[in-house]
C-alpha cells in the first residue's frame, strides 16, 4: 500500500497550476491525504476543478470558507468515514473556540476505517507567530487528538499523517539554534510529538533516515527552498505493531505547488 500526505496549501490552486494530477499520475498511490485544503467537496465534484476519476473522494470542510480542510481521496472504499475528534473527547479536553474559532469544526480530522487499520489525516492548528494559540495546542488539541488516536487503536492499527506544525526535534529544522521558543518549535508543542511516541507510535521517516537536511516545509522568504533553509514538520506515525510492515517513509522534496512537499509511506 502507498500512502501520500500533502499539505496542498490550497488545492484548487496547486490544481490550476498543473501540479496535481501529474504528481498523481506518477506516483499512483493508493491512499492520498491532503491538508489544507481551504476548499468544499462541492467546488472539486460540481465545479469540475479536480477530478482524479480513479479515487474515491472524502472530504472534511471548515465552516468558514477557504479555510483549512482536509481530504483523503482513495482507490478503496472503507467501512466507515469519521470526521472531527469525537464529540465526548473534545468536550472532555475543552476543544472549543479560543477566539479564532472552535477547532473542531475546521475541518482538520478524518479518519478511514478499513478491515485492518486506520488511515487519519490530521491539520494540527498553527500556534500563531505571537503564540496565541499554545495553549488551545498543548493543552486541549494536542491531548485529545493523541487521545483519539489511541481510541481507534484500540479496535485496530492506526497510521495517522499529515501536518502536525511541529519540528520535533534540532534535527527537524535548519536553523534550531535561532528557532527555539518561535513557534513551531516551542517546548509545548515539541511536548505533544513527545507524547505521541511515549504512546508507542513511530515516526516513520526516522525509521530510515538519521540526522537533519530532511524538510517538508520552506518559507517563501530569502530563497528558502532553493537553500534548503526548512523545517520537517509532515509526518506520517504508525502504531508500533505496523513498524516492522514500513517499506519505506519518504520526503518527496522535489514536487512543487505547494509551501509544503508530499510525503510519502510504503507498507
Amino acid at each position: 500500500m502507498r500512502i501520500i500526505s500533502w499539505n496542498v496549501n490550497g488545492i484548487r490552486a496547486v490544481h490550476k497550476k498543473g501540479f496535481l494530477v501529474p504528481f498523481v499520475k506518477k506516483y499512483q498511490p493508493d491512499i492520498i491525504c491532503l491538508q489544507e485544503t481551504k476548499a468544499e467537496r462541492e467546488q472539486s465534484i460540481h465545479q469540475g476543478e479536480v477530478d482524479l476519476k480513479d479515487y474515491e473522494e472524502y472530504w472534511n470542510s471548515a465552516i468558514r470558507k477557504g479555510y483549512s480542510g482536509t481530504a483523503i481521496f482513495v482507490k478503496e472504499k472503507p467501512l466507515s468515514v469519521l470526521l472531527d475528534i469525537p464529540a465526548k473527547i473534545a468536550k472532555k479536553h475543552k476543544l472549543i473556540n479560543d477566539g479564532y474559532g472552535d477547532p473542531n469544526t475546521e475541518g482538520r480530522v478524518i479518519a478511514l476505517e478499513y478491515k485492518n487499520l486506520y488511515i487519519v489525516t490530521v491539520y494540527t492548528p498553527n500556534a500563531k507567530d505571537d503564540l496565541s494559540r499554545i495553549p488551545l495546542r498543548h493543552e486541549k488539541w494536542d491531548p485529545a487528538f493523541l487521545e483519539y488516536m489511541r481510541e481507534l487503536e484500540k479496535k485496530k492499527p492506526v497510521i495517522f499523517c499529515g501536518d502536525l506544525n511541529v519540528a520535533h526535534t534540532p534535527d527537524d529544522l535548519a536553523r534550531p539554534k535561532e528557532n527555539v521558543g518561535n513557534k513551531g518549535f516551542t517546548d509545548e508543542e515539541r511536548e505533544g510529538i513527545d507524547k505521541i511516541i511515549k504512546a508507542g507510535f513511530v515516526d516513520s521517516f526516522r525509521i530510515f533516515t538519521k540526522g537533519s537536511g530532511h524538510y517538508t516545509w520552506w518559507s517563501h522568504f530569502a530563497n528558502a527552498r532553493a537553500r534548503n533553509v526548512g523545517w520537517r514538520i509532515d509526518y506520517f506515525f504508525v502504531s508500533k505493531k505496523l513498524e516492522k510492515k514500513v517499506k519505506s517513509a519518504k520526503i518527496l522534496s522535489e514536487v512543487l505547488g505547494s509551501d509544503h512537499c508530499p510525503i510519502l509511506l510504503e507498507i
